[in-house]
């Protein structure tokens, strides 16, 4: 109902419901009991990522040069909900994910032109390609990209460290703690291993 209702309010065309498929995960962000946030990680698989529907070239330009991609999708977030550190957790959650239960190397993402600004300021990602127009929304859209290489390395020099004003004017400040993301990774390999035994 979330991704609905901000999609309708953006003018996106459709309707969006969560995948049943396996190599998608939906993460929330909840406040009280009520969802706030909602993401969508897809990891890459023989059926490929929704990206490939208008970017396939680009990705497959990464895939040839060896990355593991995941993707990105289905963000919506309440807008009455004012924090930064739920939607950095959620995003945080989401590289964990990737990265660590996964083995991802990059996270690519679609972007309305008017997002794009955010994602490359506060989380590091780059432009691949040129704008190209989404049919699943009837919207344009970039392609965007970041490596996980470099979200590790800013979340390990920044993470946790909104408090302090670090003069970092990105998201990463406001993901976990590089102790807090041992923890969170160690359980989560824990659960992932359990599951599959």
């Amino acid at each position: 109902m979330l991704i609905n209702k901000m999609y309708a309010w953006r003018g996106y065309a459709g309707t969006h419901q969560a995948s049943d498929d396996p190599n998608r995960i939906v993460l929330t962000a909840t406040d009280k009991g009520d969802v706030v946030g909602t993401l969508s990680l897809g990891i890459d698989s023989g059926i490929g990522l929704m990206a490939d529907e208008i970017f396939k070239d680009e990705l497959d330009g990464l895939r040839q040069n060896g990355a593991k991609l995941s993707e990105f999708t289905k963000l919506a977030f309440d807008p009455s909900v004012r924090s930064k550190a739920a939607l950095a957790n959620l995003f945080h959650l989401a590289v964990i994910y990737a990265r660590d239960v996964h083995r991802c190397t990059d996270i690519v993402i679609e972007v309305n032109p008017r997002h794009r600004g955010f994602y490359k300021k506060m989380l590091g990602f780059e432009q691949l390609g040129e704008l190209k127009t989404s049919p699943r929304v009837n919207a344009p859209a970039y392609l965007l990209r970041v490596r996980l290489s470099f979200a590790t390395e800013q979340i390990l020099k920044y993470g946790g460290t909104f408090a302090s004003n670090s003069g970092n004017r990105s998201f990463y400040p406001f993901f976990f703690s590089p102790r807090e993301e041992s923890g969170i990774v160690a359980r989560l390999l824990r659960m992932e291993k359990d599951h599959v035994d």
